[in-house]
């Protein structure tokens, strides 16, 4: 497998990541839990080494699921998760309202303040059975909250240890341009 370096951390990230939107179930039909447990460790035990999950994959369902999955093998892997869409919060920008799995409806929305950005860091050290996130990505841009506000908690919370490096899924370039000048992505 070859790997590169991601930015500018110390990561040597894969170029093929297992990507765990599909185990948390939701929007996919469903998801056998036990069967995506024994998929990722055969895939840790055959030399794979990085996770991408998120919080709203299946409502916390995906990073329980990855958490389950890599007990016991976590030093040889590279767990990336993201922060910035809650459905277990109605405050911030309204996104999208969907079902679950149980059929109950759920309002997600965008929310970068810091305190939500601390919050969803510690719910997903909870569930993914860790005391670190090897890379955090703010999932989506939030327009409410200006990048520098988002980039320096997401700084302050790589220097705690909890992540150890910061980076952006579905970001335009001028907007990871403005969140960098604040946190080094």
């Amino acid at each position: 497998m070859q790997h590169r370096r991601l930015g500018l951390s110390e990561l040597e990230v894969p170029v093929v990541v297992f990507g765990a939107w599909a185990i948390g179930g939701w929007n996919w039909g469903g998801s056998d839990d036990e069967l995506a447990i024994r998929a990722i460790q055969a895939g840790i035990d055959a030399g794979m080494n990085a996770i991408d999950t998120a919080p709203v994959y299946g409502f916390g369902r995906s990073e329980r699921v990855v958490g389950r999955a890599i007990a016991g093998r976590r030093d040889r892997i590279l767990v990336m998760t993201k922060v910035g869409l809650r459905w277990d919060d109605e405050r911030g920008e309204f996104y999208f309202q969907t079902v679950d799995e149980d059929g109950a409806t759920l309002r997600v929305h965008r929310n970068l303040r810091p305190w939500s950005i601390q919050y969803e860091v510690e719910q997903s050290l909870k569930r993914l059975g860790t005391d670190r996130i090897d890379l955090l990505q703010v999932h989506w841009p939030d327009p409410r909250v200006p990048f520098a506000e988002t980039g320096a908690v997401l700084e302050e919370i790589r220097r705690t240890g909890k992540v150890r490096a910061i980076g952006v899924s579905n970001f335009a370039p001028a907007e990871m341009d403005a969140l960098a000048t604040a946190a080094p992505l």
